[in-house]
């Protein structure tokens, strides 16, 4: 039969063995700290953690601050390399000192006992100490791994902006050494998972691969929203006979496994435009979160700047933009994301401060003569903004207005006419076209609309989720689902100007 102590020496080693199996199952580094917590409630010595240089790194309670002068010299050599433990008496104490690893200076355990420390404690403390250095080692793995990890989602990040400003050419350089894959296709699909915000990493994670990117897609945290993962993926089919899906096609199968998820997808676009396929996997998603299978790809129009004459849209544009192409690169980019995001959103996206976005966009408004908080003057913007146009610096037309160009042919008319044709279908009696009409008015105000239409906030809030659904547009976010239905409106004759501030040099459309 075992004796007591035997058997309390394999209990503790069980013990030891289990908290190492829970540090593994840890997302976190390894808690060194810990491990002497649980050497001190175990054999009841105060236990430090001490450099080669003989400072404490850590400690538990009661490990007096400066250790007996004679023991100085034991910790020289067991740093050295010239001992690898030792046990002394200072007073009443019992001081045990114990190197760790094989490089010198070594780390120095050491254990103080006002009495003296069985031969199975000593052994447990041992065991603990010899585990110390793999600990270090994996705790320095951990943070290395992290960093690798901050710094890979920074430039994923940056290559995301770099799309959304219609530069791929820009993304590329950036990561020029590890090009990722999905920057060498010829048109993408976005898609936009929204999932508890904990739970993005992961998902991002399972699909990394050791550049830092997702083989065929790149995958990143939304900077703006805490719920949405942005998954921009190459628009190819697996090579038959793989057997193996492609990465859409395991979003897909995590959305329907899982509940709460869901998942917007966009039309398939140039790498130029991801912006436009963010605008529409944000529309689908919107849609997605109240279907039943929780997947929805965009299923909408093109956008009016796709309908509208080319050439004569683009010498508008160029006209309209030039004062602001004016201003520094900088200005450009953070106006053109600010039409997308709040722009408490386009500083976390940027690394800059809400102060910093917001004189950009003053810089903006100032060049252009234009009132950005106002929605109308923001959709001709960004309507502007994402005509393409393959000479920005090339002629523009003097004079030109944006109402000659969006009634220079039929095209641009008859998209408004389809765009808004989904509300007509919605067969409750509701006038949904008239609460948009008053919420443009107002500057997507729910509560003045609410006040101009004699109705609740809710009510108005119920009417803009109905057309929502039915247009197949985001428009409780700032962004192009608000931008299309001011202009969608504007050809119909509901609201009567876009541009209530003259630009420099722009006539009012």
């Amino acid at each position: 039969m075992e004796s007591a102590e035997a058997q309390w020496h394999a209990g503790r080693l069980d013990e030891l063995l289990h908290w190492l199996r829970r540090q593994g199952a840890r997302d976190a580094a390894p808690d060194l700290a810990g491990l002497l917590d649980w050497l001190h409630r175990r054999t009841g010595a105060a236990v430090g953690l001490l450099s080669g240089t003989g400072e404490t790194e850590m400690a538990t309670p009661g490990l007096p601050a400066d250790l007996p002068e004679a023991v100085r010299p034991m910790l020289a050599r067991l740093a050295e390399g010239r001992m690898t433990s030792a046990v002394t008496q200072s007073g009443s104490a019992q001081i045990r000192l114990e190197a760790l690893g094989t490089r010198p200076p070594r780390p120095v355990l050491v254990a103080v006992s006002e009495r003296a420390l069985t031969r199975e404690e000593a052994s447990v403390i041992s065991h603990a100490g010899h585990l110390l250095p793999v600990l270090r080692r994996a705790r320095e793995a951990d943070e290395g791994f992290r960093a690798f990890e901050r710094t890979a989602h920074q430039l994923r990040l940056a290559v995301f902006v770099a799309l959304m400003t219609g530069e791929p050419a820009l993304a590329r350089r950036m990561t020029s050494g590890a090009v990722p894959r999905v920057l060498d296709s010829g048109r993408v699909r976005l898609h936009l998972l929204h999932c508890p915000p904990h739970e993005r990493d992961g998902i991002a994670r399972a699909h990394q691969d050791p550049s830092g990117y997702h083989g065929n897609g790149l995958l990143l945290r939304c900077p703006v929203y805490d719920e949405h993962l942005i998954c921009l993926i190459r628009d190819e089919r697996p090579l038959p006979g793989t057997g193996e899906p492609g990465l859409a096609e395991r979003l897909r199968r995590l959305v329907r496994d899982t509940p709460g998820y869901a998942l917007g997808v966009s039309l398939p676009h140039p790498l130029r435009a991801t912006a436009e396929a963010y605008d529409q996997a944000r529309h689908a998603l919107a849609v997605a979160r109240n279907s039943p299978g929780r997947v929805v790809a965009y299923e909408g129009q093109a956008s009016l700047a796709g309908v509208l004459p080319r050439q004569v849209g683009a010498r508008w544009a160029r006209g309209f933009l030039r004062p602001l192409r004016a201003t520094s690169t900088r200005t450009v980019e953070v106006t053109h994301l600010a039409l997308q995001f709040h722009r408490g959103g386009v500083a976390q996206m940027l690394g800059i401060s809400r102060n910093t976005v917001t004189a950009h966009v003053r810089r903006a408004e100032e060049a252009l003569g234009l009132d950005l908080r106002d929605v109308r003057p923001r959709a001709a913007l960004a309507l502007a903004l994402n005509i393409p146009d393959d000479e920005p610096a090339g002629p523009a037309e003097p004079g030109l207005t944006l109402a000659d160009v969006l009634h220079t042919d039929d095209a641009p008319a008859e998209w408004a006419h389809t765009f808004l044709e989904p509300l007509r279908r919605d067969g409750s009696g509701r006038d949904l076209r008239g609460t948009l009409r008053a919420w443009i008015e107002t500057n997507a105000d729910a509560q003045e609309t609410a006040r101009r239409l004699g109705r609740s906030r809710a009510t108005v809030r119920e009417h803009l989720r109905v057309a929502e659904t039915l247009l197949n547009r985001d428009l409780m976010a700032s962004g192009s689902g608000i931008h299309d239905v001011v202009h969608a409106l504007h050809l119909t004759g509901d609201i009567p100007q876009l541009l209530p501030h003259t630009g420099a040099g722009q006539p009012a459309g």
